[in-house]
């Protein structure tokens, strides 16, 4: 894991999608992302998609990394009853376009209820990201 920066009851991270075949592949858009609690279970709403960037093509060569800038909002930041608080243990994380996820191992406080946003998802973007730096 690669560890986030803090700012306004938020935390980021990059998410990063390394090409580990033998031939080029391209990217474009937004990674699915949602919460997972300690049974298996989705918490609340998937992340939402981050409009700043446009979307554009990613080439990755063999070896290649891309990014996508994850902020996860402060569940205590949202009413109570609304958001229900319960501990995450994972990400599940889908590439654009893609029906494999990956599961990263990462704690932090989720709201269980369907409806406030509290993950943000920008487009992936070429190169390893940097916590805290928006690119």
């Amino acid at each position: 894991g690669v560890p986030g920066s803090a700012a306004a009851g938020s935390v980021a991270y990059p998410l990063e999608f390394s090409n580990v075949s033998h031939r080029a592949c391209h990217l474009f858009g937004y990674p699915g992302v949602a919460a997972i609690g300690r049974r298996g279970q989705r918490l609340g709403s998937p992340a939402g998609r981050d409009t700043s960037l446009q979307p554009r093509l990613v080439i990755l060569r063999r070896g290649g990394t891309a990014h996508a800038l994850l902020t996860i909002t402060e569940a205590g930041n949202f009413p109570a009853r609304q958001c229900r608080v319960r501990t995450a243990v994972a990400l599940r994380v889908v590439p654009p376009g893609g029906a494999h996820p990956a599961f990263i191992p990462l704690r932090f406080a989720a709201c269980s209820r369907r409806g406030p946003i509290y993950l943000h998802i920008r487009v992936v973007r070429p190169g390893v990201g940097i916590p805290g730096v928006s690119q």
